[in-house]
């Protein structure tokens, strides 16, 4: 999947530079764009689930979605071969590579916080993660702190996801004080 969205985008942006065209592959093929699309294919519905996974909602988890997505690519391209696995890829990650070639990393708030924190002065964000739940529904929240202020919290079914969704709140919270310009 990487391979093909690599150079799709080289031959679709050719004087896109390197580090730009790195963050769009990456927004493009992040857990969180493939848990997108499995939802837009009905992925969820379509899945055997343990009963545990099944009535604790897995079927609308992102991770299982991503999974799911990157699955049937390969199931394409090992019955058919690359070529229809590539189309499958780029039919539906078409709009994806798009909005992402406009503004690389704009989904990665985690990046642009820790952009901003430099830029600022500050060191890294730190996240603090605290969980809760049994082993097969586990939520994670996350806050995170720069410059020793708390900027934001977010939940998750996974660190990651948490770490995310903080890291936006933050980054959010930074717009309204300061405005689009100073962020």
């Amino acid at each position: 999947m990487q391979l093909v969205v690599t150079d799709h985008l080289f031959a679709r942006f050719p004087s896109l530079p390197e580090g730009h065209l790195a963050k769009t592959r990456a927004a493009v093929v992040s857990a969180s764009a493939l848990a997108e699309v499995g939802a837009s294919l009905c992925l969820g519905e379509r899945l055997r689930l343990g009963k545990g996974e099944d009535t604790s909602g897995g079927r609308a988890k992102a991770s299982i979605l991503a999974d799911a997505t990157e699955a049937v690519i390969g199931a394409v391209y090992l019955d058919g071969g690359i070529e229809p696995a590539a189309t499958l890829v780029i039919a539906e990650l078409e709009s994806g590579i798009e909005k992402a070639a406009l503004r690389p990393g704009s989904a990665d708030y985690k990046t642009r916080l820790q952009e901003t924190a430099a830029h600022d002065g500050f060191g890294p964000p730190n996240y603090e993660i605290a969980e809760s739940g049994p082993d097969h529904h586990k939520r994670f929240q996350a806050t995170v702190e720069v410059g020793g202020e708390v900027l934001g919290t977010g939940e998750g079914t996974s660190k990651k996801e948490a770490e995310q969704r903080a890291a936006q709140a933050a980054w959010e919270s930074r717009q309204t004080r300061e405005g689009p310009q100073n962020v």
